[in-house]
């Protein structure tokens, strides 16, 4: 919800082409501006990543799907010299490199680190001379750069989800709380903190109409004085921001996102991932005859228009609506 996170590959026994590739699309995506072999490169990363076998040719890799010509030429280079010509420029190119670098603080993309290169700022002492370039975001992402690159350690994020249960629900029993992403996928280091909230009372807004009680709002001001330190953004349904337990501890980035009672399992099951479950799971639902996102699950008429959202009570009746086995949240991590 905040920064892309790159997948994680340790013990896999394809790691290094694995770290290559990613390292290749962020500089399509940072640096090119090139989507679609940003998209290309991170796709074979992460079939490479749950292959259970090492790679031993290019040849080997391009008969997994995702992995084309011009990639598995890439393996072989790799393979065949230990390194990367492509990679190699990259890494001599100095403009390229401060992009990549700018691009890693929180708020900064592509565009801005760009603009700020040629301004002349290509390091992270240049930003912090100069901070009347950036904007209140990126200004914090600035400031906690350093403790926004450490990962956070699994025992911690449960903490802060004690933390956020007892005070959301010290003000109503009702709410209901998910800490989703790659902590909720079980893994032991996470990038950020994503939380929804969901309540009974919170209904489906319509378009330009603001809720008449500023729910989100009150949950903020609870956690403020126990955990958060930095408000980035604050809307009627979604918080940006900073956290910290202790003054021992580093800073973290907390994303918390206040979801309609009817959309709140579509969302949780969207927020929770990875990215490539979801996306297969959206193309199974499409061979179903159902259109599934992070808002509702739609059955599609004959028309080919989607109908009116079908009411989900648990994550559990999307599997089996759309007629796809169950998989538990740590059994996610494709």
């Amino acid at each position: 919800m905040s920064k892309r996170k790159n997948p994680s590959y340790n013990g896999n026994v394809n790691a290094a082409f694995c770290n290559f590739l990613i390292e290749l699309s962020e500089y399509e995506k940072n640096v090119s501006r090139n989507i679609h072999k940003y998209n290309a490169y991170r796709k074979a990363a992460t079939v490479l990543a749950t292959h259970q076998k090492r790679i031993e040719s290019g040849e080997e890799a391009r008969k997994l799907n995702g992995i084309g010509d011009k990639i598995s030429k890439k393996i072989d280079e790799f393979l065949h010299t230990g390194k990367l010509k492509k990679l190699e420029n990259i890494h001599q190119d100095e403009e390229a490199q401060a992009v990549s670098l700018l691009t890693r603080v929180s708020g900064i993309g592509p565009v801005k680190a760009a603009e700020l290169v040629r301004a002349g700022l290509k390091s992270i002492e240049h930003l912090r001379k100069y901070q009347d370039k950036l904007n209140h975001h990126q200004i914090i992402g600035l400031r906690h750069f350093e403790d926004f690159e450490k990962k956070i350690p699994r025992s911690e994020i449960k903490k802060v989800e004690e933390v956020i249960m007892k005070q959301i629900t010290s003000i109503d029993a009702e709410f209901t709380i998910t800490v989703c992403g790659s902590y909720r996928r079980g893994k032991e280091n996470c990038g950020d903190i994503d939380v929804l909230v969901t309540h009974p009372l919170v209904k489906v807004v319509e378009e330009k109409k603001k809720p008449k009680d500023q729910i989100l709002k009150k949950l903020i001001d609870k956690l403020n004085s126990s955990l958060i330190t930095d408000t980035i953004s604050m809307g009627d349904t979604k918080f940006m921001g900073v956290c910290r337990l202790t003054n021992k501890l580093p800073y973290r980035r907390l994303d918390i996102r206040l979801i309609p009672c009817v959309q709140y399992y579509c969302a949780v099951l969207y927020f929770t991932g990875s990215d490539v479950f979801n996306k297969n799971m959206r193309a199974h639902a499409l061979e179903q005859g159902f259109t599934l996102n992070e808002y509702s699950l739609r059955p599609i008429g004959v028309t080919g228009v989607p109908g009116e959202p079908v009411p989900i009570t648990s994550e559990e009746e999307i599997f089996e609506y759309i007629n796809y086995p169950y998989k538990k949240p740590e059994e996610r991590n494709l």
